[in-house]
């Protein structure tokens, strides 16, 4: 057997590895459920973030959310997690639900608004939605806490900027 020949087959392994996952995903996730989990929107720090806040879910999961506001309007909101796909596919989801909106409207954003949204998750991962809609909400509580009071966030362990 030629080098090549070994080459195409595992090619054609990986492939149709990679096809039966894609199957599998799709019969229990919606198409945006699965775009949001590849590709995340906004992930990642906003260093000097006027709102953060990290929340650590029932199954574990870490979420973080940070906010950068102006005029009370969301203008920049990124997030990170540990967790898995569907903590992922949420997390993104919710930042892209609060971009250029009004703080109280981001804090209004609950489990049901992400689940709607991503189309639906299965029962068993439907905890995601509610750690990325709680993370959003306490990001939104931090921002009020020390809009007023800028010298706060000095104070706060690990937000020094």
């Amino acid at each position: 057997m030629k080098r090549n020949d070994i080459k195409s087959d595992f090619e054609k392994m990986a492939d149709s590895l990679e096809s039966g996952i894609m199957e599998q995903m799709q019969r229990n996730y919606s198409h945006t459920v699965i775009d949001h989990a590849m590709n995340p929107r906004n992930i990642g720090k906003i260093e000097g973030a006027e709102g953060h806040a990290r929340f650590t879910g029932p199954c574990g999961d870490i979420m973080e959310i940070f906010l950068r506001i102006q005029n009370n309007v969301i203008t920049e909101v990124s997030f990170m997690t540990d967790g898995c796909g569907t903590s992922l596919a949420s997390g993104s989801m919710v930042t892209e639900l609060v971009k250029r909106k009004h703080i109280q409207a981001a804090y209004r954003i609950n489990q049901k608004n992400v689940l709607e949204a991503l189309g639906g998750l299965p029962e068993e991962d439907e905890h995601c939605a509610l750690l990325a809609a709680s993370t959003m909400k306490l990001a939104v509580q931090d921002y009020l806490s020390t809009r007023n009071h800028l010298w706060k966030r000095m104070y706060k362990p690990g937000e020094r900027s």
